[in-house]
């Protein structure tokens, strides 16, 4: 058994040379929003939901993005909404949200 339920991966790498790098996108206080977010919904710690950074994912030419274990889902994302979204459906309720997967 995982040790989480959901382990959040938020790329949040700037590259000096990359175009559309994840930190571009405010990718750190879209991060920083989703861990307060899980706190304050009481959704973190064993066996719940664990919000970390990521340095590169490699997926720089897809937005920012995310990934949720043991799921391995993959998403992107634009605004706090984006991340509402991605809290209510997949990490609180099991659905995956298909129109930010990747």
């Amino acid at each position: 058994m995982s040790y989480y339920q959901h382990h959040v991966f938020f790329c949040v790498n700037q590259r000096g040379n990359c175009e559309g790098c994840c930190n571009d996108y405010h990718a750190q206080a879209m991060r920083d929003y989703a861990k307060a977010r899980i706190k304050e919904l009481k959704l973190s710690g064993k066996g719940k939901i664990r919000i970390n950074n990521a340095g590169c994912l490699d997926r720089c030419n897809e937005g920012p993005v995310i990934v949720v274990y043991p799921e391995e889902v993959w998403y992107t994302y634009v605004d706090q909404e984006d991340i509402d979204e991605i809290i209510e459906s997949h990490l609180k309720n099991g659905q995956i949200v298909e129109r930010l997967k990747i």
